[in-house]
């Protein structure tokens, strides 16, 4: 599927190709809920960082967070102008990005189900609204986007 996305400023147009597309992966932890979540999560999708076509590169800005005492190696694009999450990429997967599904302007798929992640880290404020077959963890789940697509059957 071509995700096509954008800022809230239109400084920053961006497309890129996904197989796994379905926003069902909510992530309450703090560098999430601070840099990108007004809900209290953020949604990360994941393409083909070779397909990643960006016009407007000159107005986005990378920081990258500082967990536990040490830098992370992700690096999150946002524009520099509106402030807007654009995408995740990190060289340690230098195959994968991960557009944020609040910034892409392509209808997206509704999830079966979803999954919950973080929740150890969630703010006290934020819900958590959870449906019975949505699968919850404190940290990390036990499977990748690309597994939860395969398993829901879902890819494409």
């Amino acid at each position: 599927m071509l995700l096509k996305g954008s800022c809230h400023c239109q400084a920053v147009t961006f497309s890129v190709k996904s197989h796994h597309p379905y926003p069902f992966n909510r992530c309450y932890c703090s560098v999430c809920r601070k840099t990108a979540g007004g809900g209290g999560y953020a949604i990360n999708l994941s393409g083909e960082s070779k397909t990643l076509n960006v016009s407007g590169n000159e107005h986005i800005s990378v920081y990258r967070a500082v967990i536990n005492g040490v830098q992370s190696t992700g690096e999150r694009h946002f524009c520099k102008h509106c402030a807007t999450s654009l995408w995740v990429y990190d060289p340690d997967w230098p195959d994968l990005v991960h557009p944020f599904a609040s910034a892409v302007d392509t209808p997206l798929p509704t999830p079966p189900k979803r999954t919950h992640m973080m929740l150890g880290s969630r703010a006290d404020w934020v819900e958590v609204n959870a449906q019975f077959q949505d699968k919850c963890f404190d940290e990390y789940p036990d499977e990748s986007l690309a597994e939860w697509h395969q398993r829901q059957g879902l890819e494409r």
